[in-house]
């Protein structure tokens, strides 16, 4: 992360702050969470502080906290008589144990008249392709270079409306730009490879239909659905296939130490990839809360940034959409993703020449050649196929 949407104070000008209370609330690209104080002391919200809806870059100033007795930078103080008042910074600085912070002009802004423009070549190319000029932006990073990023956070908003041409005009918002950034980082990055089967799931939703049952007549309020039974499942494949959850490195291929499951989520404002810890090791029960409660955080739009971190792999079902086989993106830096599909019931040739009504699944495995041969990706798959149509033992 490295910029967020300042949204607002959550203590006031002259509030005495603990360590760890919420501070301040910040949306970053997929969610808005509050940020906690990393230590105590009286909140000083100075007149430069950011408004709600600006954008704030990471390291910024947004206020201060001040030990007993101490003032804020007179550069930062919204009353002038301060600056002209040395006795009281003299004062704090002999009292206080650590000196008060200091304003810094941005270097961007101090130095481009007298330094080189330095700026990648997509971020050139994006200049130029949107008519931006590339001395009026500002670089993100902490090298000082123009970043393609840059020049798109750049562009000016599109209003909502009725162009000339007869087309609706509608803004992109940060979480759009997100996502199509790590589309393209995977477009880039990975060798994808989709393959697809399919499997019986008539005893995976025969016990899903008793789990139901029973918890209906015990009066209990978290039953595992259909997905998060996936989700052990496919943690249990992945310990019989540990590459499927590698990832790729410059110089090696990184094994997770423990199986941490991503599962993509539907949201009013886009998609988000909350992340299920221990799945093989957590209980179907264990699966289903945190399963409910990361949904609910992310329709809510309060994920938190690490809600969505260190996952190995992905599950991303369409099935409730009537949606049979699809391609799966991957979600860097992992190296496969998992479609699964809908239920369909349809009629299986048995031995004998008759048919008999079943209820079939279909799964589409896209991984990432580099990582894993076709060959690998299929044994894993025969495995989960194997899990899904006898997955008593492995579920219990």
């Amino acid at each position: 992360m490295e910029e967020g949407k300042f949204l607002s104070w959550l203590k006031n000008d002259g509030d005495f702050v603990q360590e760890g209370e919420p501070l301040f609330a910040l949306e970053s690209d997929k969610a808005a969470q509050e940020v906690e104080s990393i230590d105590r002391g009286i909140l000083r919200i100075p007149i430069t502080t950011p408004r709600p809806g600006d954008i704030v870059k990471v390291g910024q100033v947004l206020g201060y906290l001040l030990a007993e007795g101490e003032t804020a930078p007179a550069t930062e103080s919204p009353a002038p008589a301060l600056a002209a008042t040395p006795p009281p910074q003299k004062a704090a600085a002999t009292s206080a144990p650590t000196p008060a912070p200091i304003a810094l002009p941005t270097p961007a802004k101090a130095s481009a008249t007298e330094m080189p423009l330095r700026a990648s070549p997509r971020a050139r190319r994006a200049a130029a392709q949107h008519g931006i000029e590339l001395a009026t932006v500002p670089p993100g990073g902490s090298t000082g270079r123009i970043r393609e990023r840059d020049v798109l956070s750049a562009l000016p908003e599109v209003e909502p409306g009725i162009a000339k041409d007869g087309f609706t005009k509608l803004p992109v918002t940060p979480l759009r730009r997100t996502i199509a950034a790590r589309l393209m980082h995977s477009r880039q990055t990975t060798v994808p490879v989709t393959l697809t089967t399919r499997c019986e799931a008539d005893t995976l939703l025969g016990f899903r239909k008793q789990l139901k049952a029973e918890a209906e007549t015990a009066h209990l309020a978290i039953v595992p659905s259909l997905n998060d039974l996936l989700v052990k499942l496919t943690a249990a494949a992945l310990k019989s296939h540990r590459m499927l959850a590698a990832t790729w490195s410059d110089d090696a291929l990184l094994l997770p130490e423990t199986t941490h499951l991503g599962i993509a989520v539907d949201t009013p404002t886009g998609l988000v990839v909350p992340v299920i810890r221990n799945a093989d090791t957590s209980t179907l029960t264990e699966i289903a809360l945190q399963s409910q409660k990361l949904i609910a955080a992310a329709r809510a739009g309060q994920l938190a940034g690490s809600d969505m971190q260190g996952a190995c792999f992905t599950l991303s079902n369409l099935g409730s959409f009537g949606i049979e086989a699809f391609t799966p993106v991957i979600n860097p830096p992992e190296s496969a993703i998992l479609g699964i599909g809908t239920v369909v019931r349809e009629a299986v040739p048995l031995e004998g020449g008759s048919f008999a009504a079943r209820q079939r699944l279909t799964l589409s495995l896209t991984f990432d050649h580099r990582v894993n041969d076709g060959a690998a990706a299929a044994r894993f798959l025969q495995t989960l196929t194997h899990l899904i149509e006898h997955p008593l033992l492995a579920l219990v």
